[in-house]
């Protein structure tokens, strides 16, 4: 179970994570600028977008167990496992360079939205999480290919619930983290995470036949590297480290992960952003700070 568990937790925590950041973000200012009619609209529309990402999920499973088979099951695990490998990149790099803002943005499309009626709040709660929520399923699909038990569903589980307990805590000002700091450390660990998935891609490709060296193995830790230890499912429960890989899954992994991951621990670069003023001419109190070190939300 340990195998894949950790994995799916830290998917599910993270991602989990920032869909809970966006929903209370979009409630808390409906709070404070007295506006709660509009909350149901907002609720709704999350439920759409939770829906939506749940149908996704199915689709790819149906797809991928029911309606394909052999070499044709292998190409497609191979192409979505590509396609998260490239999703959560471009995402833990999105949110290195937009948390210090995100409030202030979902705050001014809101207003926005609130101006056009109550079909663009529920388009606009929607969007926000649809995003987030597609790409966790996409992501949770490929780290959990290949799996038997139902232990990725239980950590992806756990992980948006612990997402939603300190969300919750947060919001009512229970909780104080450095959300600068988690988002950073969690990027570091899905950085090596799509690594893995990356590596798994590759080694799909070469089952499927369209890369060659299937049997052209770079190492043999079989002899430390034992699968039924603790440190060992971890490993490749977590990062796909595996006894016996390909050459080309090495070179993959390496090549991914050694720039990707000296690019995502630069130290970014400080910017200021003004304050948004609302339509009194005053600045309301931040729903999220703007270093996002907390939520704060009293009505």
């Amino acid at each position: 179970m340990g195998q894949v568990f950790a994995a799916s937790y830290l998917i599910g925590l993270r991602e989990g994570l920032e869909m809970v950041l966006i929903v209370s973000v979009l409630v808390a200012y409906l709070v404070k600028t007295g506006r709660r009619q509009h909350l149901l609209p907002v609720w709704a529309g999350v439920g759409a977008a939770a829906a939506l990402s749940i149908g996704f999920g199915w689709a790819l499973s149906y797809v991928s167990t029911t309606v394909l088979g052999g070499p044709g099951q292998e190409l497609f695990d191979a192409v979505t496992s590509t396609l998260a490998v490239v999703l959560v990149t471009w995402m833990v790099f999105w949110m290195r360079r937009t948390a210090r803002r995100l409030s202030g943005e979902l705050r001014g499309k809101l207003d926005g939205a609130i101006g056009l009626g109550v079909g663009a709040v529920v388009g606009i709660a929607f969007l926000s999480v649809a995003r987030e929520g597609l790409e966790t399923t996409l992501l949770f699909f490929a780290s959990a290919q290949g799996a038997t038990t139902s232990a990725p569903l239980l950590g992806l589980g756990a992980g948006l619930l612990t997402a939603v307990v300190v969300g919750i805590g947060l919001y009512a000002g229970a909780i104080r983290i450095n959300l600068s700091r988690f988002f950073m450390v969690s990027g570091a660990l899905l950085v090596l995470v799509a690594a893995g998935i990356l590596k798994y891609a590759v080694h799909d490709y070469q089952e499927a036949g369209v890369l060659p060296g299937l049997s052209t193995h770079a190492f043999d830790a079989s002899g430390w590297l034992d699968p039924g230890s603790w440190y060992g499912a971890l490993a490749a429960g977590l990062f796909n480290i595996t006894p016996q890989p390909t050459v080309l899954e090495t070179i993959a992994w390496l090549a991914y992960l050694v720039p990707v991951l000296v690019l995502f621990l630069l130290p970014a670069r400080a910017t200021r952003f003004p304050a948004r003023k609302n339509s009194a001419g005053s600045t309301p109190a931040p729903v999220v700070s703007e270093t996002t070190e907390h939520v704060e939300a009293r009505a």
